[in-house]
């Protein structure tokens, strides 16, 4: 079983030169993505295409982004990336609608064993990330190797995620976990206490 075999099927595996070409066409994309983002956004649309990036809507990466492959990346609608976002996709990383990610989010689904000997011998694995509607993750957030977070939920700004989120909730610390759930209340403020004013009240209370 050849290496990319290997590591779509999540098994340990080793970076060869097979694995590595595919690495580099995709780090010669994005960086173009990068060299031309925000000025040129349809060029920078065509990049992400050409770097295998599905996604069933618009979808934004405030340059410098980086990835591993690109074609292991699943996006659904409305998505926002601030600046230095990484995702180390050497499994898949799928994210659902309306999603919004604060500025140097790292997601990884790449990892090393922890014994050293086995660290030294060269392999490697990745499991996938799972995101899911409606998801607000803070800034300098790291979502780690098989960790699914649900829709509705917010991730407190330099949180590490090891382990699963439930929807409808807020989490934040390192290691993540969850302080409160999300109520209809919240739905009335912007931050903190302050409360939307009645000139966009309207607009805020309809949205679906």
């Amino acid at each position: 079983m050849d290496s990319k075999m290997r590591r779509d099927r999540g098994m340990a595996y080793r970076t060869d030169d097979a694995v590595l070409e595919e690495q580099l066409k995709t780090k010669y994309i994005i960086r173009q993505y990068n060299d031309c983002m925000p000025f040129d956004e349809e060029k920078g649309m065509q990049y992400l295409e050409e770097a295998g990036i599905v996604h069933t809507g618009y979808l934004y990466f405030e340059p410098p982004f980086h990835c591993e492959y690109g074609s292991h990346i699943e996006v659904g609608e409305n998505f926002y990336a601030n600046a230095y976002c990484t995702m180390l996709d050497v499994a898949k990383i799928t994210i659902g609608d309306d999603v919004l990610f604060g500025p140097n989010v790292s997601l990884y689904t790449a990892g090393h064993p922890i014994h050293p000997l086995s660290r030294k011998s060269g392999y490697e694995y990745g499991i996938p990330i799972t995101i899911g509607d409606r998801v607000w993750i803070g800034g300098s957030c790291v979502v780690m190797p098989g960790v699914s977070i649900g829709s509705d939920t917010v991730i407190g700004a330099g949180s590490v995620v090891t382990k699963n989120i439930p929807a409808g909730v807020v989490a934040a610390g390192n290691p993540c976990r969850v302080i409160r759930e999300i109520t209809e209340e919240d739905r009335k403020y912007y931050y903190k206490d302050r409360v939307f004013d009645d000139e966009i009240w309207e607009t805020v209370k309809n949205t679906k």
